[in-house]
């Protein structure tokens, strides 16, 4: 009976790991998003840089000075938006990871202590059967 309890804790903490990995995959997918995300941001953050070194060089008028800008706010509003997005998910991804390696641990303490009980059932019995083959 205890084998089948120490199988079942194997089977409980393999599956732990298992979930803990596809976890880590996640996560790191989330973090090359949000790398990317930034990335994209600091691309487009010059292109918006240059864009406005060209306005001032430029004469326009000032309704399409005034579009543009416009225009370019909601796209920093999108873009924050989006690298907010990031953030959270991988926030969510790290805390998921920390939560799993508690359980990971938690279920290797109790493996532990599982197999230390069928050790000293083991030494009982052998004990047991020592004295009996004595008699």
């Amino acid at each position: 009976m205890p084998e089948t309890r120490l199988k079942m804790q194997t089977k409980k903490y393999d599956e732990v790991q298992k979930r803990l990995q596809q976890v880590e995959g996640d996560l790191e997918r989330a973090e090359e998003r949000a790398e990317t995300g930034e990335i994209k941001i600091i691309e487009l953050e010059e292109e918006l840089r240059v864009v406005a070194n060209n306005l001032k060089s430029l004469e326009v008028s000032e309704e399409k000075a005034n579009q543009r800008e416009v225009s370019y706010k909601e796209q920093i509003k999108t873009l924050t938006a989006k690298l907010k997005q990031a953030e959270a998910r991988a926030e969510f991804a790290e805390k998921s990871v920390q939560k799993l390696q508690k359980e990971v641990d938690r279920l290797e303490d109790e493996l532990v202590s599982e197999q230390e009980k069928y050790k000293a059932i083991t030494e009982e019995l052998e004990q047991t059967f020592a004295e009996m083959s004595g008699y």
